[in-house]
């Protein structure tokens, strides 16, 4: 009889212990020790609760008390916070239990999405320049890093896996294939030494995967040219497990590293790669955030038709055009045509951290592109080529002549060509061609091309004809 009774006390505490468990008031994994919140705007902070429940949250001399809904979830928005002190942050309930979210700081948040070379950790050893010494020198309290764990969902999840961690060497080595992103790692960087306030990184991204599994299945299904890939090769996942669960925490913008995935598909990208963007900025609701993107590097890939490449990366130079407030850190001059994962991470991170400072910070004397085309002009067997973002001046990256410009005439077939900078503008030609109508520079995918602007920043690839692609059908 005392065993039994025994038994159905130990029964009776386990099922209080479950409820009680069920009902307690708790919070996503990104809200949590050591996190950044994004200072100068209101800030949402959620979670769950029994039904009904009343919540009360207090941090840095603000307090909100709300109730948990229907469905156990409840959300409020803290005022516009500043830099400065170390925050705690209380969550209470009313069935008596409360969470206390310690060391927190107050700066500028940062998504870092995209494939491997976003995900790149500094776990795999020699794939980043200087490895060891930036490991020695990584030492940056005020700079923390949530890297969000990998995995698909086939619907939007409430919540994640991962923690905040501050940046020293035995942090930016944890967890190997989950482990911090050397990429997000260097902008924040670039950023905290400039703004001198504490930075957040966001790190959510998976090697070798498809813009499509980024992009929530209702953005792909209302979208003509995009509907075909709803629901296939696990579109939406990623979306639905690594991006759905971070919204709406505050955020300043974002930056992305992708496109390899989808170069076989490059026309299709040029509605795939906004339309994502576009869709992050909606379920977001902070407006059309900032949104960074690398334009990927010259690469020999195999079995690829060589122009894909190149077709890609024009697909990204026109989202930067047709998408407001986004920004594109070219790489044409650092890449590794025998390496997809080049290893000068900091100088990719230097150039992003660019195009922040100055268009999303205010540094307008900065220059943070380099030439784009802009139009052309036939002269006899010349064509004259414009650029913006020509900075100081166009001049030769590596000090050479000029290389990757080929010409055509009206029959399509090009050959190369002789570049000439004068002035603002490129000069081309070539005996082969007395009446030409296009030019393209650094179309195929192992190309090493060396117009840049004397500010150091390489110029885009591109095509002045608008002749049927390798990837359009």
């Amino acid at each position: 009889m005392r065993k039994l009774f025994k038994t159905l006390t130990l029964g009776i505490a386990l099922l209080c212990m479950s409820i009680s468990s069920f009902s307690a008031v708790r919070l996503p994994a990104l809200i949590s020790d050591n996190m950044v919140l994004q200072q100068g705007r209101p800030a949402p902070i959620w979670g769950w609760a029994e039904k009904g429940e009343v919540v009360t949250v207090t941090i840095g001399g603000q307090q909100y008390t709300t109730r948990a809904g229907d469905d156990g979830h409840w959300k409020i928005e803290l005022k516009k916070l500043k830099p400065g002190k170390i925050l705690e942050m209380s969550v209470k309930g009313s069935s008596g239990n409360s969470l206390l979210v310690k060391n927190i700081l107050v700066g500028e948040v940062w998504i870092c999405s995209g494939q491997s070379n976003m995900h790149w950790t500094f776990s795999k050893g020699h794939g980043v320049l200087n490895n060891e010494t930036e490991l020695a020198n990584a030492n940056y309290n005020d700079i923390r890093m949530f890297t969000v764990v990998k995995g698909g969902a086939p619907e939007p999840a409430e919540d994640t896996k991962g923690v905040w961690l501050t940046i020293n060497r035995e942090n930016l080595l944890v967890d190997g294939e989950n482990g911090a992103s050397v990429l997000a790692y260097f902008f924040g960087r670039d950023l905290y030494k400039q703004l001198n306030v504490p930075v957040g990184l966001i790190n959510t991204s998976v090697g070798g995967t498809p813009a499509e599994k980024w992009t929530k299945r209702e953005a792909l299904e209302t979208n003509p040219v995009l509907k075909p890939l709803s629901g296939k090769g696990g579109a939406s996942t990623l979306y639905n497990a690594m991006i759905a669960p971070l919204i709406p925490y505050a955020i300043r913008g974002a930056i992305w590293y992708q496109g390899e995935s989808n170069l076989d598909r490059a026309y299709q990208y040029r509605t795939l790669f906004p339309a994502m963007i576009a869709n992050w900025r909606s379920d977001w609701k902070q407006g059309n955030f900032p949104f960074g993107f690398v334009q990927i590097a010259p690469y020999r890939y195999k079995g690829q038709n060589p122009e894909n490449y190149p077709e890609l990366c024009e697909a990204q130079t026109m989202t930067l055009k047709n998408s407001p407030n986004t920004g594109m850190a070219v790489t044409a001059d650092i890449g590794d045509v025998t390496n997809i994962h080049p290893k000068n991470k900091q100088e990719v991170g230097r150039r992003l951290a660019i195009w922040a400072m100055a268009k999303v910070y205010g540094s307008k004397k900065l220059v943070y592109s380099g030439p784009i085309y802009k139009s052309m002009k036939i002269r006899g067997n010349q064509i004259v080529l414009n650029f913006d973002y020509c900075g100081g001046g166009l001049t030769s990256g590596d000090g050479k002549p000029l290389v990757e410009f080929t010409i055509a005439g009206i029959d399509k077939v090009f050959f190369p060509a002789k570049a000439e900078i004068i002035g603002k503008t490129v000069v081309v030609s070539s005996d082969k061609v007395t009446n030409p109508v296009a030019i393209r520079y650094a179309w195929h995918d192992d190309a090493q091309p060396n117009l840049a602007n004397k500010e150091g920043l390489p110029a885009s690839l591109f095509r002045t004809d608008s002749w049927k692609g390798v990837t359009e059908k």
